[in-house]
């Protein structure tokens, strides 16, 4: 990654981190799962708003550092209007990419949309949890779903 296409990234997360997209619960939700990584003490509980195996809107909070906190606003804004399994593929492939070590995927630009200027955190492998935890929290959201049917 060239230092003008990271110094981008960096800034894009650093807006993120600021201007939460999604930040706040609803009185109701779908699913809700609560994540807590106990290395760096960040915290965040994601809603899940979803009609007929669609996911409607993701909304949550939580308090971290801005790597997570931008993590979630960033997939906040890309989940809406997909499937459970095009949001599993999702959270496969950026599970994927932050065990790349920077090295990137395959089609990540397409299927992640923004969310890849997370890449870089997959270079300190001690972020790459904060950078997880928005999306752990869907993926046990989308369990919550499959079990309740």
């Amino acid at each position: 990654m060239s230092g003008d296409l990271a110094g981008l990234y960096q800034q894009v997360i650093l807006d993120h981190s600021r201007e939460k997209h999604g930040f706040g619960l609803a009185p109701t939700a779908d699913a809700s799962s609560h994540q807590l990584n106990p290395t760096c003490g960040d915290e965040l509980t994601l809603q899940l708003h979803a009609t007929d195996g669609v996911i409607g809107s993701v909304t949550w909070e939580g308090a971290g550092c801005s790597i997570s906190m931008a993590s979630a606003s960033l997939l906040h804004d890309l989940a809406p209007g997909l499937t459970y399994d095009e949001a599993r593929e999702r959270i496969a492939l950026f599970r994927e990419l932050m065990q790349s070590r920077g090295a990137g995927v395959e089609d990540e630009d397409e299927l992640l949309g923004d969310a890849i200027v997370l890449e870089g955190v997959s270079k300190y492998v001690a972020r790459v949890k904060c950078a997880m935890l928005a999306w752990v929290a869907l993926e046990a959201d989308l369990a919550q779903l499959d079990a309740a049917h």
